[in-house]
């Protein structure tokens, strides 16, 4: 292993060695770096001694010793090579550039920048632009409307991982103005709050018919959070296809995709617009939506190859504490690799992620004949009527009333209601799709049985 421009070798850290410049230096970067502690310049494993006490020492020299507050873009843990424990410390972007050594401040022999292997002082003329363009509307800079906050369930989720929140915590987890009045951070994770975050369901594709409409906060947005994550596990029913050597269950999404999304979009949103993300359950699809486009610094590119540079650094510090975040840039790969760059979608002020759901093909499936009698007798008895009805056809909604009324004597007045409560939950389950996805409205629209439709038809006929 070699150096390179995002990767740094320390033999050992000492009370000479300027790690404070490694971090800004990487700080500074667009894209973050790794600090190695136990790796000599050429590559080669020496490892460290005594590393509890060497990580704690790290910690408390990046905190303490660089501005503005790293807590939040950094990661300190023990790795073994060779036999040995190593210490990796991984520096995500910041984006309040410039940062520097408090000790030195914002001059060339404070702030670095990182050229090729090394830290570089930073030019005085490049400090000051970056120090005028630094973003102003940080949330840890916002004041909060509300100062009558209290903490008593982030307590608890600190508690329940063994860590206890001393009297400085409100300093500690910076939820203070410099001027020591609770900021919008502190708003956010208190007791009580006027923020909160829905999940809908709609029966339709396209907003119209809503189904439910639920509301999770006005509470700490820990526990908003473990709520919406709570609500979506619900939602993300099993489907089951039995073989003859086993039965295979596919979740509606990707379970740790699903939770990295939601944990992404929340922790990420711009909330000096006092929006929170939105989250949204079709048919066919779950959305997810968050406020505020990528930060300048950073191109799709770099998002996608899992370049991390956290909006909101403050939130990012108290989501790992609780274990709701594992480690930096590491959502955004597990969302790629379920799903591809194709579920992203950018504008210049919001980023949605679309999980579409995750229907067998007959590829993934097992024979119409092995689909299990008990599965397709726990199907609605309207799905079934539908199912005989549309059989192997492409029908309107005209087409298919015309016949429910002629084999079943079931007459709708209301084509609207007819979809609402038989159509679209036979959608929402997989069995039945449009002819024209893309448009719900469209005027030639048709209705035809899925795979998995075609394969509980068979099973409904061949246990007649």
């Amino acid at each position: 292993m070699t150096e390179t421009n995002r990767i740094e070798y320390k033999r050992e850290l000492t009370s000479e060695l300027d790690v404070e410049k490694e971090v800004v230096a990487f700080l500074n970067y667009k894209e973050g770096g790794y600090i190695y502690i136990g790796i000599d310049k050429d590559g080669s494993i020496v490892g460290v001694n005594n590393v509890d006490d060497c990580m704690l020492r790290l910690k408390d020299r990046i905190k303490h010793n660089i501005s503005p507050s790293a807590m939040g873009l950094f990661d300190i843990a023990e790795e073994h090579k060779e036999g040995r424990s190593i210490i990796k410390v991984t520096v995500a972007s910041g984006i309040e550039k410039p940062y520097f050594k408090t000790k030195y401040g914002m001059t060339p022999r404070g702030a670095y920048m990182r050229v090729g292997t090394s830290a570089e002082p930073m030019p005085q003329e490049q400090i000051d632009r970056l120090f005028a363009m630094r973003t102003r509307n940080s949330i840890g800079r916002i004041v909060s409307n509300r100062q009558d906050l209290s903490f008593e369930q982030l307590r608890i989720y600190y508690d329940e991982r063994g860590k206890r929140l001393n009297d400085n915590f409100k300093r500690t987890l910076e939820l203070l103005t410099d001027d020591g009045k609770y900021n919008y951070v502190a708003y956010l994770l208190a007791d009580e709050n006027g923020n909160s975050i829905k999940v809908a369901k709609y029966s339709s594709l396209d907003r119209c018919d809503l189904l439910e409409n639920n509301e999770y906060g006005y509470c700490s947005l820990i526990k908003a959070t473990k709520s919406v994550l709570s609500k979506l596990d619900i939602e993300n029913k099993v489907a089951a296809t039995i073989t003859p050597m086993e039965r295979i269950e596919t979740p509606l999404w990707n379970k740790v995709a699903l939770r990295e999304a939601v944990i992404n979009a929340i922790v990420h949103n711009d909330y000096s617009f006092e929006v929170p993300p939105k989250f949204e359950i079709f048919p066919n699809r779950l959305e997810i939506t968050s406020v505020g486009r990528l930060p300048e610094s950073l191109t799709k590119e770099e998002f996608f190859n899992g370049i991390s540079i956290p909006r909101n650094k403050e939130l990012m510090r108290i989501y790992r504490d609780v274990e709701l975040v594992e480690s930096l840039g590491s959502g955004i790969p597990r969302i790629l690799r379920a799903y591809g760059e194709d579920c992203f979608k950018f504008t210049d002020n919001f980023i949605r992620i679309t999980l579409p759901i995750s229907v067998q093909d007959g590829t993934q499936s097992a024979p119409s004949e092995q689909v299990s009698v008990q599965a397709s007798m726990q199907v609605g008895e309207q799905v079934k009527i539908l199912i005989h009805s549309i059989n192997n056809r492409e029908l309107s909604v005209d087409e298919i009333l015309e016949v429910y009324k002629l084999l079943y004597k079931q007459v709708y007045k209301s084509k609207w209601y007819f979809k609402k409560h038989t159509i679209h939950p036979a959608m929402f389950d997989g069995y039945v799709e449009m002819t024209y996805p893309d448009s719900p409205n469209h005027p030639k629209q048709k209705y035809r049985l899925t795979t998995k439709g075609l394969q509980l038809l068979d099973s409904l006929n061949h246990n007649k």
